[in-house]
């Protein structure tokens, strides 16, 4: 079953989706900073464009297509995307 997101008024759409038992979104993110909290841990890949990403206890940090960044659960990260939108592929852990 596919689930969209709309956060921020719109500047960060997403596409929720499960396959075999794992949930997962794809999305893109508009320029702009945001912060996210997470439940479960997760794993962001940036499909195409630039993400900056503040993870707990660490300074920003750039992203660029074709790599990922991973956050624990029940925390959170600030991210932004720079130069114009980002996508990205989000991947959860079962706990």
């Amino acid at each position: 079953m596919l689930k969209h997101n709309s956060y921020f008024e719109g500047a960060v759409q997403s596409v929720g989706y499960q396959r075999n038992g794992l949930r997962g979104s794809v999305g893109v993110i508009a320029p702009g900073e945001y912060h996210f909290g997470t439940e479960a841990a997760e794993r962001m890949t940036v499909v195409s464009g630039l993400l900056q990403a503040k993870l707990p206890g660490a300074d920003w940090a750039n992203f660029p297509a074709g790599t990922y960044f991973e956050v624990g659960a029940n925390s959170g990260f600030d991210v932004r995307a720079v130069g114009g939108p980002a996508a990205y592929l989000c991947e959860y852990f079962a706990a």
